[in-house]
């Protein structure tokens, strides 16, 4: 299965697990905005906190989603290659594995921009 289709099976989710609990997917979501639209950080560098962060935590909808939004902010892949450099100090084997995932994730996003 491909990162996209992962992540667009992961909102697919997210949609269901909102009508559930759509106060607690509501405060998430207002938490998640006042994280990122403020601060001393900007969104790039918050991603790159959060890329690593998902990697070592070993969550691979976080690390597809927060690669993805990395991209979106103006990351470069020569960035996420050292973030995952960093998560791997950090994490050792298992986190190797999973920034496995963030690049190759990164490799199919990239692809995908410019073919479309």
């Amino acid at each position: 299965m491909s990162y996209k289709q992962k992540m667009e099976d992961q909102r697919a989710e997210l949609r269901v697990m909102s009508k559930a609990i759509p106060d607690a997917m509501r405060g998430f979501g207002a938490m998640e905005k006042a994280i990122t639209e403020n601060g001393t950080l900007d969104k790039r560098q918050k991603e790159w906190l959060a890329v690593a962060m998902g990697i070592v935590i070993r969550c691979e909808p976080c690390v597809n989603f927060h690669v993805s939004a990395l991209m979106k902010a103006g990351g470069t892949r020569e960035e996420l290659a050292d973030i995952c450099a960093v998560a791997i100090q950090m994490g050792g084997g298992p986190a190797m594995m999973y920034a496995a995932h963030a690049l190759a994730c990164w490799d199919e996003l990239a692809a995908d921009s410019t073919q479309g």
